[in-house]
């Protein structure tokens, strides 16, 4: 299977009229729902979707996510989200990613997150397996050239006066 583009571009996705909250616009917690399909879109190019969990008894899950809600979302327009493997190690993934206006390309909102591959029978930490480490790490070290976004690695506080 060829490696992921970098960074990884999902297909485009339609809001769900369901979605739309009393303000008019995307509620909250379908940005992640977004950002969770396109992530699924993903990890089965990188061999840890659905099949290996049955096959190999190994998943993903997250372990931390800060969402950022930066213009609104409408009934109607449709999204891409970009998502850039920033980092990995034996047993972590750390993603970035954009969910864009995918015809006009303005963003509306950005995900970093930290994966972690469980072992499910135990249910707790494990390495990856040495083919998939091996696919994860080239994934990565393709990402790594690509140009940063803005928002990696922010943190929540109040302004600075």
């Amino acid at each position: 299977m060829p490696l992921p583009p970098s960074p990884f571009l999902s297909s485009v996705m339609q809001i769900e009229p369901q979605w739309i909250d009393y303000n008019g616009h995307l509620n909250m917690a379908y940005y992640n729902v977004m950002f969770d399909r396109a992530i699924d879109e993903m990890w089965l190019q990188l061999g840890i979707g659905p099949a290996y969990m049955k096959e190999r008894n190994g998943s993903t899950f997250t372990a931390e996510c800060h969402v950022r809600y930066l213009r609104e979302i409408h009934l109607g327009d449709p999204v891409q989200i970009s998502i850039f493997l920033l980092g990995a190690d034996e047993k972590r993934l750390h993603t970035f990613e954009e969910l864009r206006h995918a015809t006009e390309g303005w963003l509306s909102a950005t995900s970093e997150n930290m994966t972690i591959h469980i072992d499910m029978n135990a249910r707790k930490t494990a390495p990856f397996p040495p083919d998939i480490r091996a696919r994860i790490e080239a994934v990565a070290k393709a990402h790594a050239a690509a140009a940063r976004p803005e928002g990696i690695g922010r943190k929540i506080a109040m302004p600075s006066k």
